[in-house]
C-alpha cells in the first residue's frame, strides 16, 4: 500500500513536468528568433558606422525619419513590391495551370510532377549562377537561342530595361514547382460530390471551374501566395548573385540594400532600420493574407 502511495506522487510529478519538457524546443526557437530581432531593433536606433566607432550614439527614430526624404529608399520600396507582385502573380498563374493539367492521377502525371520539382531542389543561389552563365551575352546558351529568334544584343540582367525580367524569370523557374505541388495537393483533396453533381447536370467546364473549383481551391491559393510573398519580398539569394542590385539601383531590394549598407558602407544603424521596416511590411501583408484566408476557408466549407 505504501509503495503504491509513493509511486503515485512520483508519477504525478513526471506528468506535471512533461508539458514543459515538450514545449522546451519551441521556447529555444522563440529565444533564437527574439534575440536577433531585438538586437536589430536596438541597432536601428543608433548612429553607428563600423568605420567611425567613435561617432556611435543613440538617435531614436533618426534612421527611420531619414528614409522619408530619401529617394533611394522609396526606390527600394517600389522595386521590392514590384518584384514581389510579379513573381507571386506569375508563379500562381503558372502553378495553377500546371496543377490543373496534372490533376488526374496517372503514372505519367505523377512522373511529370516529380520531374517538375527538380528546380525546387536546386539552391536559389546556385540556380542564379547557372542562369547568369546561360544568359551571358557572349557565350550563354539562352543568348544564342534568343539571337537565333532574331533578337540581337539582348543584355538580360546587364540592361536596366531587362534586368527585372531576368531575375523574375529565374525566380519563376525555381519556385513555380512549389506553388504547383501545393495547388495540386489541394485539387486532389477537394470533395468529389459537387463535381459529380455538376457532371450529371451537364454543367459547362468553365462554369464548374469558376463557380466550384476556384472558390473551393482559394484557401490553398492564398496559402501558397502567402508563402511566396513572405519569401519574395525578402529576396536576396537570386538577385545578389546575378546583379548585386544593379545595374545601378534597378534591383536594389530591401535585403540587398541592407546587405550593402552593412558590408560595403559599414552603416550598421541604417542597415538594421531597413530590416525592421521590411519586417513591418511583411507583418502587415501577412496579416491581410491570413484574415482573407480565414474568410475563404469558411466560404469553401460552405460550398463543400
Amino acid at each position: 500500500m505504501s509503495a503504491v502511495a509513493t509511486e503515485a506522487p512520483a508519477h504525478r510529478r513526471r506528468t506535471n513536468w512533461l508539458p514543459y519538457l515538450l514545449s522546451l524546443p519551441a521556447l529555444i526557437v522563440c529565444i533564437g528568433i527574439l534575440v536577433p530581432f531585438l538586437t536589430a531593433v536596438y541597432y536601428s536606433t543608433l548612429r553607428y558606422r563600423l568605420n567611425l566607432p567613435a561617432m556611435k550614439g543613440f538617435i531614436g527614430f533618426g534612421n527611420y525619419a531619414g528614409f522619408l526624404s530619401d529617394a533611394a529608399f522609396w526606390n527600394t520600396v517600389r522595386v521590392s513590391l514590384e518584384y514581389t507582385a510579379l513573381t507571386v502573380g506569375v508563379e500562381l498563374l503558372f502553378g495553377l495551370s500546371i496543377a490543373l493539367l496534372l490533376q488526374k492521377r496517372t503514372r505519367i502525371n505523377d512522373a511529370i510532377s516529380i520531374l517538375l520539382l527538380l528546380p525546387l531542389m536546386t539552391a536559389p543561389a546556385i540556380a542564379a549562377l547557372m542562369w547568369k552563365l546561360m544568359t551571358n551575352p557572349n557565350f550563354g546558351v539562352l543568348s544564342y537561342f534568343v539571337q537565333s529568334l532574331g533578337v540581337k544584343n539582348f543584355q538580360w540582367a546587364s540592361d536596366p530595361e531587362s534586368a527585372l525580367f531576368t531575375v523574375v524569370l529565374v525566380d519563376v523557374w525555381v519556385y513555380t514547382p512549389f506553388i504547383m505541388i501545393l495547388l495540386l495537393a489541394g485539387l486532389r483533396s477537394l470533395p468529389k460530390q459537387p463535381f459529380e453533381a455538376a457532371a450529371l447536370d451537364g454543367v459547362p467546364r468553365r462554369f464548374v471551374f469558376t463557380r466550384i473549383t476556384l472558390p473551393m481551391l482559394m484557401p490553398y491559393i492564398v496559402t501558397a501566395g502567402l508563402f511566396r510573398l513572405l519569401d519574395s519580398i525578402q529576396q536576396f539569394d537570386i538577385i545578389y548573385p546575378m546583379t548585386q542590385g544593379g545595374p545601378g539601383d534597378t534591383l536594389l531590394v530591401f535585403q540587398v540594400r541592407a546587405y550593402l549598407e552593412f558590408y560595403q558602407y559599414t552603416n550598421v544603424g541604417k542597415s538594421a532600420a531597413l530590416l525592421i521596416i521590411l519586417w513591418a511590411i511583411t507583418y502587415a501583408l501577412s496579416n491581410v493574407f491570413i484574415k482573407q484566408w480565414l474568410k475563404l476557408r469558411e466560404r469553401a466549407r460552405g460550398l463543400a
